[in-house]
């Protein structure tokens, strides 16, 4: 059975001036049961909206999303009962609790058994690291602590898809380590995972498909290494220190399919083709650039590529 089956999927709301917004507009995607699905785009792409409409918390506006095999309009309760979905923040979670009153809690919403409760609650507790803090109020933890709390409680009653937001914003190496780990056990295990995220080497680590997503609408899905094909065989080569007339050069030169040049003189080059990494490096030589690195495209260079870029746009 498929975990999860998107058709055109849409969700429009209006402002409070009347503005209507569309935040999904025509999203299709699937995922078969142990895939881990990456959402990758900037903030306010809809990969937030996707999340909630998958686990009930919204209605879509038009077209359906069926989640092991349940509608999530038409059947919420069997759709809730199976997904767990972290959000990040204190969303979910009382912060003048303790880790395990809320892990408590929480199993009591979802229906367990008070033994299995208990059983489940320090399982988790243990698994994420948080026996030493357990019995210490949310108000007290940092960030990356309270995000294992989050991701405790989506586990709590043995989801079999989670839905992740996120998750380890906030969270040292280690934690973040721990959590790539414990995503790889629930993979073997049959789990689905829908991952949204803006670290691109997790992204490309972990997950067996990528989903470029951007105002809304669904760009490019496929495994990384089909994307990164499909982007074109090329390298990506940097420079400090590299004057204008350089840069000029550069991106002249056929082959080269982005060159960008910033007033500190830091260069980027994308540079496809037998020869044209060559030039590039025989230009930089001749020139006062120093720390010239030449590396293989990754995800970060598919996103680049596909995402148009509005961080500096004023």
């Amino acid at each position: 059975m498929t975990a999860l089956d998107v058709q055109h999927l849409a969700r429009r709301f209006r402002t409070r001036r009347g503005k209507e917004v569309v935040a999904l507009d025509d999203v299709s995607l699937s995922a078969e049961r142990g895939e881990v699905v990456g959402l990758l785009g900037p903030n306010g792409a809809g990969k937030t909206t996707l999340s909630r409409i998958l686990t009930t918390l919204l209605v879509p506006s038009s077209g359906t999303a069926r989640v092991l095999g349940f509608d999530v309009v038409a059947d919420p309760e069997p759709v809730r009962r199976r997904t767990g979905l972290v959000l990040g923040g204190e969303r979910g979670l009382y912060s003048r609790l303790t880790a395990r009153q809320n892990l408590r809690y929480w199993a009591a919403l979802q229906g367990l058994a008070s033994s299995d409760a208990r059983r489940r609650t320090e399982e988790l507790i243990a698994r994420m690291g948080l026996a030493e803090r357990a019995d210490d109020r949310l108000e007290t933890f940092s960030r990356g602590m309270i995000q294992r709390v989050h991701l405790a409680r989506a586990l709590l009653h043995r989801p079999e898809l989670i839905v992740l937001d996120e998750p380890t914003a906030g969270m040292d190496p280690n934690a973040a380590a721990g959590f790539r780990t414990m995503v790889r056990e629930l993979r073997s295990t049959g789990v689905t995972i829908l991952l949204a995220t803006h670290d691109m080497a997790e992204a490309q680590a972990l997950c067996t498909r990528v989903a470029l997503i951007d105002r809304g609408r669904l760009l490019r899905i496929g495994a990384p290494e089909a994307l990164l094909t499909e982007l074109g065989r090329y390298h990506v080569i940097t420079a400090v220190g590299v004057d204008v007339a350089t840069a000029a050069h550069v991106r002249a030169l056929p082959g080269v399919r982005r060159a960008e040049h910033d007033a500190e003189g830091s260069l980027r080059v994308e540079a496809a083709g037998a020869g044209t990494p060559t030039k590039v490096m025989g230009l930089l030589a001749r020139s006062p650039a120093s720390h010239v690195t030449m590396t293989a495209p990754s995800l970060s260079d598919v996103y680049r590529s596909v995402i148009e870029d509005r961080e500096l746009a004023v």
